[in-house]
């Protein structure tokens, strides 16, 4: 039986991070300190302005929550700011 809850490291944004989320879902919702649904979006409407890459790779926000974390992985966390 596997532990739900194993503590992974990863390169987040070049820094060694470690994480307990299995999926980019839970770990924008563990950065952001908002709940998210499964569109990735904030339940209580939120508007994040955040995108993700994954070894080099954009993962569109309706495929966070079943993109899995792995051991390893470059994970690129880019938040949107207005203003100037």
């Amino acid at each position: 039986m596997s532990d739900s809850h194993a503590t992974l490291s990863i390169l987040l944004n070049g820094k060694p991070t470690q994480t307990t989320a299995a999926t980019l879902l839970q770990l924008i919702a563990e950065m952001s300190g908002h709940a998210l649904n499964e569109q990735g979006q904030a339940v209580d409407g939120t508007r994040l302005g955040i995108a993700v890459a994954v070894a080099g790779l954009v993962v569109p926000r309706g495929q966070w929550h079943c993109t899995a974390i792995k051991a390893g992985q470059q994970i690129e966390v880019v938040t949107a700011k207005q203003g100037g």
